[in-house]
């Protein structure tokens, strides 16, 4: 690679509708481009992927599928797999992560965008694409913070606006094009200086990209603690504070940015409601059973207490679902 502040390391995220925004961006790289340029976008944890072959037709870069323990190449794209997390770590090292979700994903726009602000600072451009909720944000912040410049897809030209967004909300200084100019904006950053790195990490960024290439960390308190618990595991939560950007982590390193953390929590209570639903009618069936059986022992005041009690367990049950069904 080049000098340590020079721009030569591209880190891209996206998730819903950005293999559009994907392709026209990488149609406007150049053959020769001085910097390596790492990929994810959300994918499902079964089966391939074929974005590596898709950009690989489409420019005059080479694209292949991430390689664990293989150094990031200028001039070319390595893309992130399935079920695993891209790193890029010391001396431009790439890694296939299978460490905690984020945003209950894996590959995660964050993971790549976090290791690319430790171990690579301001040689980083990060660019958001399109997606749904805030995917990307916090990351962005992190290369920023760190010297890094950051790029976003017009949201008003992204398929689903979630993610560009939410990174334009918390980098406010983000450059704003659509998906076919960036490809001309990161070449004409690339080889530039960027400012100097702060001289001290932040705890939480040691101790997320830690768990996040190694497993583990030295530092046991990486935050300000809140009362929450994670989505995934049921552990402690902590509140990391990047710039304007905040996002949760638990004590294994499962990772939620808000609007992931709201939805995550929306899932676990209609879980719960349906679970809730379906012990009323459980209950409901017993009492009618119940009741049944004090008529036949000729016990009035019995069969219609168990009567009632079913009664309220039924209406209680479709008030339920009436709130989760939406209907009338």
């Amino acid at each position: 690679m080049t000098g340590d502040r020079e721009r030569d390391v591209v880190v891209i995220g996206g998730s819903a509708g950005s293999h559009a925004a994907l392709q026209a961006l990488v149609a406007g790289l150049p053959a020769d481009l001085a910097a390596t340029v790492l990929v994810t976008v959300h994918l499902a944890p079964e089966g391939g992927s074929t974005i590596a072959a898709m950009l690989d037709r489409i420019g005059g870069l080479p694209a292949v599928p991430a390689v664990d323990g293989e150094r990031a190449r200028p001039a070319h794209i390595h893309t992130a797999v399935p079920d695993r997390h891209l790193l890029i770590t010391a001396d431009d090292t790439l890694r296939l992560g299978r460490g905690p979700r984020q945003n209950l994903v894996r590959p995660a726009v964050d993971a790549t965008f976090r290791t690319a602000a430790r171990w690579c600072g301001p040689r980083v451009i990060g660019v958001v694409l399109s997606g749904s909720l805030d995917d990307g944000a916090s990351g962005l912040a992190s290369i920023v913070e760190h010297g890094g410049v950051a790029l976003v897809q017009r949201p008003d030209d992204a398929k689903f606006a979630g993610m560009p967004s939410a990174a334009l909300k918390v980098v406010p200084e983000a450059t704003a094009l659509p998906a076919d100019d960036l490809g001309r904006a990161i070449t004409a950053l690339v080889g530039r200086d960027g400012p100097r790195p702060p001289t001290e990490l932040r705890d939480s960024l040691l101790w997320e990209t830690d768990m996040l290439a190694y497993g583990h960390s030295a530092n046991d308190r990486p935050g300000e603690p809140v009362a929450l618990g994670c989505p995934e595991c049921g552990g402690g939560m902590y509140r990391f504070r990047t710039g304007f950007a905040d996002h949760y982590v638990c004590h294994v390193g499962h990772s939620f940015s808000p609007q992931a953390l709201l939805s995550a929590r929306s899932e676990n209570v209609e879980a719960a409601l349906w679970t809730a639903i379906s012990a009323l009618q459980e209950q409901a069936t017993v009492l009618r059973q119940m009741a049944r059986y004090a008529g036949d022992r000729g016990d009035d005041d019995e069969r219609r207490r168990h009567e009632k009690e079913a009664q309220s367990a039924r209406h209680a049950g479709e008030v339920l679902r009436r709130h989760l069904t939406g209907g009338s």
